[in-house]
Order: structure tokens, then sequence, then C-alpha cells
């Protein structure tokens, strides 16, 4: 009778659960909010890839966001929750990058080349334009919205606006007076001088007055007022060629360069991308304009990694070895001191010293050397011999910090039994420390190494891998390594061409020589483990 009166009031119990997605707790809500921030920034992105017509990352990010929300709104994918945000970033800033990364490297993507071939036969026929004399004329303003330019017309008492990649477009809470247009909400009217300033730039501006080219552009020669503006340049897509209507010249579109050639040979200003296959790789080697440059840089790039490594580890080791010294007083002030320069950054760093360096006016000049004018930064030599110290300066803390902790992690026993048979302090450092410490030292030794390799911050905020090579036609220089020559290269310095083919296929280069050396470093260190 006792059992049969239990049982009853256990199966009552309400049933407990531990999971957010089914109970209406704290917790639930939290993740909710959380998903919605997720969802909302997801349907931003295939938005904007829709309106661009970014197909591959629209389909990307639709899959990505279906994923997403079934993993953390099904009760099957527990595991996949903890999973699921790194595997996103990996997806989105790794897997993404290097592909894309690798695409790009097969392509002549650059100067000249960022269109697609539509893209390309647009802008072209935008940019080949004469005034179409009797056509109507528009009130005008110049407009500017995030630094790009745009005109703002009335027509027939409607205010539209657009730039050079977007057709003019109605504006329905604008406002006017008379016949001249005062505001216009999410765009900045430029005042005369603004305008003057960029004369240039508003002079060559064309807003399409639709999506159809053939219906002309809008363009202005005095700022106020609006003139049609139509190409003469004529696409013909069945085959595939554009004319020249006041010339007659025809130009026949070549898929190999992505170029309109004529007869002649003569080429229109813009192309499109097309593949090229290894013609990037070739270039790196081939091409002397690239290859004599590319070479020296690697040499130099390679023995900036090893010095780096070896004179920061070299007064790292030494210093740790000191302070491991029982003798030693102060030791916790001197430790101290010494992970000062670990603790700016070091941008910032590097920024000082190409001022305290400074031929002229530097400190080192002026106070610490009397008055000299060595060139630490203009002489090929010297401007290496700089971003060394420089670069040892803010590297041995780290080094002394690894060797800190490996030598406290070796039992003096064994220096004291050395010591007792005989052996002198370094005799014992050869025999037992150092190969104990490079045992443990050794992988973080090559991290170090593959991290100076694209050491970019030092080599740009130091000397901006100047000096420029004299006899080189592209704008790199004696100090300059691989990932800075790639930074000069892909025309983001503005010192060059916009080259992204050739900027892409180095990056690959530097991935692959970077991660054969770290593979074949990482085998030595396993073996000399395994032998110690």
């Amino acid at each position: 009778m006792a059992e049969t009166s239990i049982e009853p009031e256990a199966a009552t119990e309400p049933r407990v659960s531990g999971s957010h997605a089914t109970t209406w707790r704290t917790g639930f809500f939290v993740k909710l909010i959380l998903m919605a921030a997720v969802n909302a920034v997801g349907l931003y992105v295939i938005v904007a890839a829709f309106t661009v017509q970014a197909w591959l990352i629209f389909a990307l990010m639709t899959v990505l966001l279906l994923a997403v929300d079934y993993i953390y709104f099904s009760k099957r994918t527990l595991a996949l929750k903890y999973l699921a945000p790194g595997l996103v970033f990996l997806l989105v800033f790794q897997i993404f990058v290097i592909l894309y990364t690798g695409y790009v490297a097969f392509t002549n993507y650059g100067h000249r080349h960022t269109l697609d071939k539509g893209g390309a036969i647009t802008s072209l026929m935008l940019q080949n334009t004469r005034r179409v004399e009797g056509s109507a004329q528009y009130p005008l303003v110049v407009v500017e919205r995030d630094g790009k330019l745009g005109f703002a017309v009335l027509d027939d008492d409607v205010v539209r606006v657009g730039t050079a990649e977007e057709p003019l477009a109605e504006i329905p809470d604008a406002a006017v007076e008379g016949t001249t247009i005062t505001e216009i909400p999410g765009w900045n009217l430029l005042t005369m001088s603004d305008w003057a300033s960029r004369q240039s730039e508003v002079a060559d501006l064309r807003v399409p007055l639709s999506d159809d080219p053939e219906e002309g552009a809008i363009g202005t020669q005095t700022g106020s007022t609006g003139f049609v503006f139509r190409s003469i340049l004529d696409y013909d897509p069945d085959t595939d060629t554009i004319t020249n209507t006041e010339t007659g010249v025809v130009y026949h579109a070549d898929n190999k360069t992505g170029f309109f050639v004529s007869d002649e040979g003569e080429t229109l200003t813009i192309g499109w991308r097309v593949f090229v296959g290894f013609k990037n790789f070739a270039d790196a080697f081939a091409d002397t304009r690239y290859a004599t440059p590319f070479l020296r840089v690697l040499v130099w790039t390679f023995l900036f990694a090893f010095l780096s490594v070896a004179t920061t580890f070299l007064l790292g080791m030494v210093l740790a070895i000191v302070m491991d010294d029982s003798r030693m007083r102060g030791r916790k002030v001197y430790r101290t001191i010494m992970l000062l320069p670990y603790a700016f950054p070091s941008f910032m760093t590097a920024f000082l010293f190409a001022g305290m360096l400074n031929a002229k006016y530097g400190f080192v000049n002026q106070v610490l050397l009397g008055g000299s004018h060595l060139p630490w930064l203009t002489d090929p030599t010297l401007a290496k011999v700089s971003v060394i110290l420089v670069n040892l300066w803010m590297g041995f803390p780290y080094m002394f910090l690894i060797c800190t902790g490996a030598l406290q992690s070796i039992p003096h026993e064994l220096n004291e039994a050395a010591k007792i048979d005989g052996a002198n302090g370094f005799t014992v450092w050869r025999y037992i420390t150092l190969p104990q410490l490079m045992t443990q030292v050794t992988p973080l030794l090559i991290s170090s190494f593959a991290f100076n390799f694209n050491n970019f911050n030092l080599i740009y905020m130091l000397t901006q891998g100047g000096p420029q090579f004299e006899d080189a036609s592209v704008p790199v220089g004696a100090t300059d390594i691989l990932i800075s020559m790639v930074y000069q290269i892909s025309g983001l310095s503005g010192k060059a061409q916009a080259n992204y083919g050739l900027a892409s296929a180095m990056s690959i280069l530097i991935f692959i020589i970077v991660g054969t050396i770290s593979m074949i470093s990482f085998r030595k260190s396993r073996a000399m483990e395994g032998a110690q």
C-alpha cells in the first residue's frame, strides 16, 4: 500500500529542463535578442549583396544565416551551439579570404580592370559623352554623401538625385525654394567654395538619367545647371563591339586581355576582369619590373626575419639568465623595467623611433651623437641596421619572458650535480641549460620567425620600405619585406597603379614560404625533442 501511494506523486512532478530553448527563462530571452541581432546583420548583408548583384555572397550568407538559425533553435544540435561562432568566423575571415585571394591571383584585377564586363561598358559610355545641343536644361546642385559626389536636379517640380553609379531617383522630402534646391535628406549640398575646390571632379561627373545608358546622363559645366550628355560610343551586343560614332572606329572585345581593341591595336581606357591563369605568378619571377626587386626583397626578408629572431633571443636569454641568478638583487624591479618596451603599442614605438632617427632633427643625432647627420633612415645599409636595432628594442622583452619561464622549469639539481663533477659555468650552460631551454622555446622561435617574416607594422611605420631602389620601376625600397612589397604593388599606398592580381599571387607565395619553413622547423624541433 505504501508503494502505491508514492508513485502517483512522483508521476505528477513537473518536468525540469535545463535547456534555454525549451524554458521561458532569462537565458531564452537573451538568446532571442542575440539571434535577432545576428539575423538583422545577416539580412543587411543579404540585401546589400542582392542590390549590387553579388550572387556568391548572397548565396553564402543566405545558407549561413539559415544554418545558424537552425543550430540555435533546434534541440538536436547541442554541440554545434558551442562550435558555431568559431566555425562562422573561420569561414568568413579565413576560408573565404583565402579562396578569394586565390581567385584574384588568377585574374587581371587591378588598374583599368576593376569592373566586370557590363560595368566596364557602362562606364565607357558614360565617360565618352558629348552635350546634346538643344536638349533640356535642369536647375542643379552638387551633392555629396560619404565622400561620393552626385547631382540633384529639379525636373518638373520633382527633385531627383543620383551619382555616377546610381541613376537619378526621386527624393520626395527635398526642400525647394522657387527653382533652387535648398535641402535634401541624407545628402550634403556643396557650397560654392566646396564646388570650386572640386571643380575638375564635378566637371567630369556624369549621372545616368536611368538604367539605360542610351538615354544619356546629366553633366554640368557651371555647377548650377545640368545638361543632357549622350555617349559617342555605341555597343552592339550581337557582335560584341563598340563603335565610336564620331570617328567610325570599331573596337572588338578581347576576352583574353579584358579590353576593347581596334584593328589598329588601340584600346579603350577601361577594361574588365578576366582569367589570366598563372600570368601573375610568372610576372613575379620573369617580368624584370617585378622579378629583380622581388628577389632582392626576398633575400632581405629572410635576413631580417632571421636576425630579428636571433638578436632578440640572444639578448632576452642573456638577461633571463642574469635575472635567474639568486645572487642578483632587485630582480623584480629590473624585470618590470625590461618589460616596458613590450607594454607600448608596436606601431607607436616604431613611429617614435622614426622621429628620433631623423638625420637633421632626431634625438639620436642631435643629442647622443653631438649634432652628426648620419642618414639612419635614408641610407640603404643604415636603414637596415636601424630596422634591426628598433626591432631588438621592441622584441627582446618577449624573448626575456619566455626564457625566464623556461629557465624556472629546469631543475637546478642538474646544474649543481654538473658543478660538483667539475663543470664550469659555460660548460653547464652549453650542455645542460641551453639544450633544455631550446627544447621548450623552439616552437615559439618558429612562430616569432613567421611573425617577423610579415612584420608590416615595423617596416611601414619606421621607413615605409625606403630608401627606394633607384633602378626599380616599382615603388619598392631597401627595407621592404615581402608583405610591405605586396602592399606597395597592390596600389593601396597610392605610389603605384593598383595590381591586386599580382599582389594576391605574391601573398600566396609568402604563405607557401612561411608554411614550408614552419613545417620543416617543427619537424626538426620534434626530432630535437626526441633526441633530448
